[in-house]
Parts: C-alpha cells; structure tokens; sequence
C-alpha cells in the first residue's frame, strides 16, 4: 500500500512539474471549450465580437514587440492572428514552434486596398523580408483574436 501511495505521490508531482513549465501570459483562462480555427473561417460573423479559446502550433511571433502570434489551425494552410496591445502582453520569440491556447475576442478588420498595402509593407518591414505593392489589387476582410490570456505549452 505504501509502494501505492508513494507511486501515486510521485506521479502527481511530475505532473505539477510538467505543467509548472507552461508560461502563462495576460489574463487567466476563463473558458475551458476550444473552438476550432476552422469553424471560425467557417462562419465568421458567428464568431465576431465573441470570446473564444483557441488552441495551435506558434507559427510567427512579432519580432519587433512581441505583440502578436500566428497560430495554426486545425485545418492546412489555414492561420489566424492573435493581436495584444503593445505592452500588455510579450510573446517571446523562443515561443516559435511551440503549441498554445489562447482566449481572446474575435475582430472583423475590413482594409481598403491602401490599407490593405500598407498593413502588408509593415508586415514585411517587420519581417525583413521584400513585399511588392502591386500583388494587392484590392481590399480585404480579415479575423483576428485580440488576446486577453494565453498559456504556452513548454
């Protein structure tokens, strides 16, 4: 019985352990059903101005204030942007390639084409990488989560 409760013991402090590495940043996590990337591409304007929990592999973080993340979807080919205020929240670059969930509010973005140019040269600026105005030939529509809280997966 002793060898038991020593085993169960054991167990339950490596899994506080593993867990302990997971960094949370912003608020704290209140919803606990994940909405699928997808069904947010899906059916958008169910979503928009409503609080979701997202979860993803960290493809970008912003190199410049770690203000935003692209996460993927469930779905490929597909993923969505997670914006903070500057300031409030640092996503670190080492977060690269590592899976979180994040709660935030789902926002509905309509660019004009100018707009659209100009949200894609900083992009670009941002990212050190060339951009060519003359691929955007017109305005767009985007969803992104402004990020309240997150937990990133160690």
């Amino acid at each position: 019985m002793k060898k038991l409760i020593l085993s169960v013991l054991v167990i339950f402090l490596m899994a506080n352990v593993v867990s302990a590495k997971d960094k949370k940043y912003g608020a704290t996590l209140t919803l606990k059903e994940k909405t699928k990337i997808s069904d947010i591409y899906a059916n958008p304007q169910k979503y928009v101005g409503k609080k979701v929990l997202v979860e993803g592999m960290l493809l970008d973080v912003c190199a410049k204030r770690g203000c935003w993340v692209e996460l993927s979807s469930d779905k490929e080919f597909q993923k969505i942007r997670v914006k903070v205020n500057d300031g409030e929240i640092i996503f670190p670059m080492e977060a690269k390639g590592k899976t979180g969930l994040f709660e935030g509010m789902i926002q509905e973005i309509k660019l004009t084409k100018e707009q659209a140019i100009e949200r894609a040269e900083h992009h670009a600026e941002e990212q050190g990488t060339k951009f060519d105005p003359s691929t955007i030939t017109e305005g767009t529509t985007l969803y992104q989560i402004k990020g309240l809280g997150a937990v990133i997966k160690d």
